[in-house]
């Protein structure tokens, strides 16, 4: 891999999209009338996605390999396109992986959440500076006012709502378990505050929760039924989905999802974990979909297309406040993440992880280049990134 590929790739944790650099226009002279134009900025990326290092990146994707048995990825933008897949649908049987498979996306729900929250408040009919609390009255007893737009960006101070367990054991013997939102949100706010309402920022599920509640409220309807009519019928994502309450199984054709299992004597062995209830993400972590959709998705998105663009810049304005975790400046923003490449290049993207499936979409926010992928992670909850997806972001966005 080329010197630069690796220092992209070291780089590369999170992706998402980014303008690039607008180039100031120069003062004409004063005897002048005529005003100059500002440059045309340059795209971010103008050369084509390199094929070599992207097929490189996925090479090696099965049963075998300890980190991934499948991989679909989608690089697209105005500098042109690849699309590549490897690995294998099912281990049982060793069949090549489905090309247009339906995944679980994780959090990548979450992207979605914001814009319809972002919709409705370019119709008026929220006001992001606007506690919650104004909509949801009894909701967040004893808490300050949280605003609106402090749930988009993670800075509300809520607790998260208690699971079955942290370890995998745990929550896969609760994985068909049904899940009421309400019953998350009365366990984190049962807690009481971490923190003051923006005061640093706390990556978590349960305020996309609390959204999705507000949306609920807002529409009239439910949650799913906005989403679908806001978003996923206008730009016919015609394989997303959200599962029902009692839907185990992914709809449609599917790679199978796997967690690695080490036993006592270090042996290694892999539980398939595609069939699981998700009752307990809805809103921050429930969509199924595919890479061709997300792709849509993404572009439409950052192209204005889904929010307007006064509302659309909330996904891309992080906080001025630490990370709860880190202490560092906070990366998070409505819907998405900001982060920088070492050339000064600024992504904005979302990553998803469920249980055998890590996703991402994102890319530079002047469309020149985006990527979506979906990698049948065999850790996917695991805290460092998965190596099949590590190499996946760097060839995407090597320049």
């Amino acid at each position: 891999m080329k010197a630069r590929t690796r220092t992209l790739v070291a780089a590369a944790l999170v992706l998402g999209i980014a303008a690039g650099p607008v180039a100031a226009a120069q003062a004409a002279p004063a005897r002048s009338q005529t005003p100059v134009a500002a440059p045309v900025p340059s795209p971010v990326f103008s050369a084509p996605p390199d094929a070599a290092a992207l097929r490189k990146a996925i090479a090696g994707v099965g049963p075998q390999n300890k980190d991934a048995t499948a991989a679909l990825v989608r690089v697209g933008g105005t500098s042109g396109s690849w699309r590549g897949s490897a690995g294998v649908a099912d281990v049982r049987d060793g069949r090549a992986a489905v090309e247009d498979a339906r995944f679980r996306a994780g959090s990548v729900t979450k992207t979605f959440t914001a814009a319809v929250v972002l919709q409705l408040a370019a119709e008026g009919k929220v006001d992001l500076d606007r506690p919650v609390q104004d909509y949801l009255p009894g909701l967040l007893p004893g808490f300050e006012p949280v605003k609106v737009r402090q749930l988009l960006n993670y800075t509300s101070g809520l607790r998260s709502a208690d699971g079955p367990g942290d370890a995998f054991e745990d929550e896969y013997a609760h994985r068909f378990d049904l899940v009421d939102p309400h019953a998350l949100i009365a366990n984190a706010v049962a807690k009481g505050p971490e923190s003051a309402p923006e005061k640093q920022q706390r990556y978590s599920n349960i305020h996309y929760t609390v959204l999705g509640v507000l949306i609920e409220k807002l529409t009239g309807t439910t949650y799913e039924k906005a989403v679908g009519e806001r978003i996923i019928k206008p730009l016919g994502l015609r394989h997303t989905s959200f599962p029902s309450r009692t839907q185990n199984r992914i709809p449609g054709p599917y790679n199978h999802g796997y967690q690695a299992v080490q036993a006592a004597d270090g042996s290694r062995s892999l539980v398939d974990v595609s069939d699981w209830n998700s009752s307990s993400n809805w809103a921050a972590g429930d969509l199924i979909s595919t890479t061709a959709d997300l792709e849509r998705f993404t572009v439409a998105l950052f192209g204005g297309r889904v929010v307007p663009k006064a509302q659309l810049e909330e996904m891309f304005t992080v906080p001025d406040v630490p990370d709860a975790e880190t202490g560092e400046h906070a990366v998070q923003t409505a819907g998405l993440k900001e982060f920088v490449l070492p050339d000064g290049t600024k992504l904005y993207g979302k990553t998803g992880s469920r249980y055998g499936y890590s996703t991402v979409i994102g890319g530079t926010r002047d469309l020149s280049r985006t990527l979506v992928y979906s990698v049948n992670s065999t850790d996917a909850k695991g805290r460092d990134m998965n190596a099949v997806a590590y190499g996946i972001i760097g060839a995407a966005f090597a320049k």
